[in-house]
């Protein structure tokens, strides 16, 4: 059975909360063994908080942990120093602390004791009063694993529907800059790797376009013809199925398709927590370590109060596990 790494996210918020609720929910357990990775004192405030009275075995590194027995695994880190925290708020500390727990699990990936690592909610304003520089899981986890920066991009999964990013936490006008013919093919043969390593040997991906109507044949902008063609026609020529581009807001109702390829963050963002509410995990695809995150935010306005929703973590989990069986095949 698969180890799979929950770093819980921010502190203040329904990370811990949703993590924990994962952690003992049978349709996890019966798929893998979870690790809970942060600090056993926010871990004990939420459970609290929310009801529960899990018994929980704590170990001091990934390399000890015990996979035997039905205990809530956690990787004790000590996040806060001795600090409380207050949920609900925004503090450097909790950006600190959710950072920290992801580079802890993302570590024990790459050192082989884990199989694959998922992430609850953090929150960007908290890490930004940390003065951490931070645009999203896909660009952390490249840069803790030593993998270029632009080689990493998000899928973000939820029912049958897969959606992959070209360019993601960016200001409008820098994504349209981004979006070059290297790197959507960069994109198209993460997104192809990706699709092989969770066991579908002859994916099939739909390509949007950048401008209203996927350009109108040059009516409403140039992108497509001069960028997003030529980016597919290479792909096609390296024997990756794309198609298209196709304009963003018809491109979803299309079937046949393993995954869909957009060029900016609300092309793929809006369909995802419109159809997928509050239960899409989004992949990290293109570096060497299998990593999800929910597709939602940390939630402070209900941080504490026992009904958040863990059913991104659970959508994570089953993509995850799909993943890491196929790898092993």
């Amino acid at each position: 059975m698969k180890r799979i790494a929950i770093s819980m996210g921010d502190p203040a918020g329904i990370g811990p909360e949703i993590a924990l609720k994962a952690a003992l929910d049978p349709r996890v357990t019966r798929q893998c063994r979870p690790l809970l990775v942060g600090d056993p004192t926010v871990l004990a405030i939420h459970a609290k908080a929310a009801g529960l009275s899990p018994r929980v075995k704590s170990f001091a590194n990934a390399a000890s942990v015990d996979w035997s027995g039905d205990e809530v695994r956690l990787l004790s880190l000590d996040l806060l120093h001795g600090g409380t925290v207050a949920l609900g708020t925004v503090s450097a500390a909790h950006g600190r602390a959710s950072l920290a727990s992801a580079k802890a699990a993302i570590d024990a990936a790459l050192a082989g004791a884990v199989d694959a690592v998922i992430a609850a909610p953090q929150t960007e304003g908290a890490i930004k009063a940390a003065g951490v520089e931070f645009d999203g899981y896909p660009s952390f986890v490249a840069r803790c694993t030593g993998t270029p920066v632009d080689d990493a991009f998000l899928m973000i999964c939820f029912d049958d529907k897969r959606i992959a990013h070209v360019t993601l936490h960016v200001g409008l006008a820098r994504a349209i800059s981004l979006v070059t013919k290297d790197r959507v093919g960069r994109a198209l043969a993460a997104v192809d790797r990706a699709l092989r390593q969770i066991g579908i040997a002859r994916p099939k991906i739909a390509v949007s376009g950048l401008n209203p109507h996927a350009g109108e044949g040059g009516l409403f902008g140039q992108e497509e013809i001069d960028i997003i063609v030529p980016a597919i026609a290479a792909a096609k020529a390296s024997g990756i199925a794309a198609e298209g581009p196709f304009p963003a807001d018809l491109m979803f109702h299309r079937t046949g398709y393993d995954a869909f390829l957009v060029m900016i963050h609300d092309q793929g963002h809006i369909v995802a927590k419109l159809l997928g509410r509050n239960r899409a995990a989004g992949l990290t695809i293109g570096t060497p370590v299998l990593f999800s995150s929910v597709a939602h935010g940390s939630a402070l306005d209900i941080a504490g109060q026992g009904k958040a929703s863990h059913a991104a973590i659970v959508e994570a989990v089953e993509r995850l596990v799909g993943s890491t069986q196929a790898k092993a095949a």
